[in-house]
């Protein structure tokens, strides 16, 4: 396994008596784009969770830019540098999209509770900074007309995009993004494509969950694929795309054979 900025090794995760996560390991390499395929179950945002720390591994390490993750809290987590998105859009319905990226930018944030309470000087001169970053994030992610209307009021392909731009606000040197082309249609899904390429040359990684195979294979430097929570194939996408494995596990045996 190679080294990366994100190195997983020996992973298990059980719930109860199911395995969902079975032996793993795999790193992601500084400034990829690293795609996890699979078919439904096969523990793909099971990874995701344990990367954030939702809930802990029964076994394995994980070390990110050189820290231990296991043990942190999620919050920890984030402060290190990685973000996510979800599956179920996790925005604010009754905010704004400017207060929506807004919040991302909390984990650098240094006024607390007590002093913005007071409205001193230097709160305000922060949250003038937290706004400036929260608009840059919705510019770069073609959102800026979008700032002063409310979250549930965008189209579920911008939904999409400013749930991106609340995870970029974070400053992530690590972006995992769950199934973002879930329910998009193609001019959309084209448009998430053109924005992670754009995430990348910002020198962020890039960890992609994802069904939508055209745009995995389009955009990925790297394709993992598990099955029942075991990797059954990891390269290129033109690798994965010939694995006799691969193809078995989302066609069938006869499809693999044939």
């Amino acid at each position: 396994m190679n080294s990366g900025i994100l190195e997983i090794q020996d992973l298990e995760k059980k719930f109860g008596g199911l395995r969902a996560i079975d032996g793993l390991a795999f790193a992601v390499s500084e400034g990829q784009i690293k795609s996890v395929i699979g078919p439904n179950g096969a523990g793909k945002t099971t990874l995701f969770n344990l990367i954030t720390g939702v809930f802990p591994p029964t076994r394995g390490r994980f070390t990110f830019a050189g820290k231990t993750l296991n043990g942190l809290k999620t919050h920890e987590i984030a402060r290190l540098g990685i973000s996510r998105t979800f599956q179920n859009l996790e925005l604010f319905a009754n905010m704004s999209s400017l207060e929506n990226v807004m919040l991302g930018c909390h984990p650098h944030t240094r006024a607390g509770i007590f002093r913005a309470g007071l409205r001193l000087p230097g709160v305000r001169q922060e949250e003038k900074k937290i706004r400036e970053m929260a608009l840059e994030e919705l510019r770069f992610m073609g959102l800026e007309e979008r700032a002063f209307l409310g979250a549930k009021s965008l189209p579920l392909g911008e939904q999409k995009l400013l749930e991106i731009a609340r995870a970029l606000a974070t400053q992530p040197k690590l972006l995992l993004l769950d199934e973002p082309a879930a329910g998009l249609n193609i001019r959309e899904t084209e448009t998430l494509s053109e924005s992670i390429l754009r995430i990348r040359k910002r020198g962020i990684t890039v960890m992609l969950v994802e069904h939508d195979m055209s745009l995995v294979m389009g955009i990925s430097d790297e394709v993992l694929v598990l099955n029942y929570g075991r990797k059954i194939a990891e390269g290129t996408p033109r690798e994965v795309q010939r694995n006799p494995e691969v193809i078995a596990a989302y066609l069938g045996e006869e499809a693999g054979n044939a």
